[in-house]
């Protein structure tokens, strides 16, 4: 409705955001689709964007908010796969389709590359408007607390589908935030053997053996390498740093002839490293960025039940406690916390 308002959490600069008045969206092109929001997640990317420096970048100005499960409210002319009512998850990557790298399928490193909810509004309000090439139907029976894992567990197949590890391999994943935690459900459907997690928090150890790692070590008070050999003999088949700043620790934990996959990411993070070991134990490394193509398997996964992340929300929290759910992820409190628009 014109004229109509609604509070939305706005990046307003570095390390800087608030929750503002703004107007409520509306349809503008022919394919867009106006979405009443259920709940967007609060993901790591989010936490480095607020970070001073900031450890990546996003759009001064906009809505941020990009893990986002919503109802079909209008669509414009010419959307003729979604109807008013209609659940939907959000794919808040967008690519042009026509550049050189859409056109070799590499549409993740599209020359226009953009996101909602990073360099367009996202989905941290009552109201937002996506493309509907964007929006896949996902089941009304999925609890909320599940559906809102679609975003990120795209992701994260977007890494397994890299490594294609078989029954039985030794695995280490590395950081047990929301995103190691889906690594470690995944890789354990998968048929992972020997399954070892690492993370300095506490709090998220225990939902590391909550979710199947049979081993959880804490980096900080014992020495992980040995752990890994204790248990694998000759090192990991599969290690994944899921934090985006362990590239050194998960080269010395693959065994030779391994699969080291390089999936969080932090663009202030530097590592020194020793090309020749790579070279000489011929270590296959992988980086893992958002994926192609992963939308439909992780809804299936999900409506399946083949994947049920729901326990790893922690925290269900309305806007005007956006900076509480901050905080909590911040100092390790917290694993997934899911807003809501109330």
């Amino acid at each position: 409705m014109a004229g109509t308002r609604m509070p939305a959490i706005v990046f307003q600069g570095e390390g800087r955001w608030g929750l503002e008045e703004r107007p409520q969206p509306s349809i503008r092109q022919p394919d867009e689709v106006l979405l009443q929001v259920e709940a967007c997640g609060i993901c790591g990317t989010d936490l480095h964007i607020l970070e001073v420096p900031p450890g990546h970048p996003a759009t001064p100005g906009v809505i941020l908010g990009h893990e986002v499960i919503g109802r079909v409210v209008e669509v414009g002319p010419a959307v003729t796969h979604l109807r008013p009512g209609d659940r939907v998850a959000v794919a808040p990557n967008l690519y042009c389709g026509v550049c050189r790298f859409c056109q070799r399928g590499l549409y993740n490193h599209c020359e226009q590359f953009t996101t909602l909810g990073v360099f367009l509004d996202g989905g941290l309000a009552p109201y937002e408007v996506a493309p509907a090439r964007a929006l896949f139907p996902i089941s009304p029976e999925i609890p909320l607390e599940r559906a809102i894992f679609t975003e990120v567990l795209s992701t994260v197949v977007g890494g397994t589908l890299q490594i294609r590890l078989h029954p039985g391999e030794s695995a280490v994943v590395l950081g047990c935030g929301p995103v190691g935690l889906l690594f470690i459900q995944v890789l354990r459907a998968g048929g992972a053997g020997a399954l070892i997690a690492a993370d300095i928090a506490p709090f998220r150890r225990e939902f590391a053996r909550q979710v199947g790692a049979d081993m959880v070590v804490d980096p900080q008070t014992e020495d992980l390498e040995s752990r890994v050999r204790e248990v694998t003999g000759i090192g990991a088949d599969v290690v994944v740093d899921a934090v985006g700043s362990l590239m050194t620790t998960a080269l010395r934990l693959a065994r030779p002839g391994g699969t080291v996959v390089l999936f969080g990411m932090n663009a202030r993070a530097r590592a020194e490293v020793a090309q020749y070991e790579i070279t000489r134990r011929e270590l296959r490394v992988v980086g893992s960025y958002v994926g192609r193509h992963t939308f439909p398997l992780a809804i299936q996964m999900l409506e399946r039940g083949v994947i049920r992340p729901e326990t790893l929300v922690t925290h269900r929290l309305p806007l005007s406690r956006f900076g509480e759910g901050l905080e909590l992820l911040r100092r390790g409190e917290a694993v997934k916390v899911m807003m809501v628009p109330a």
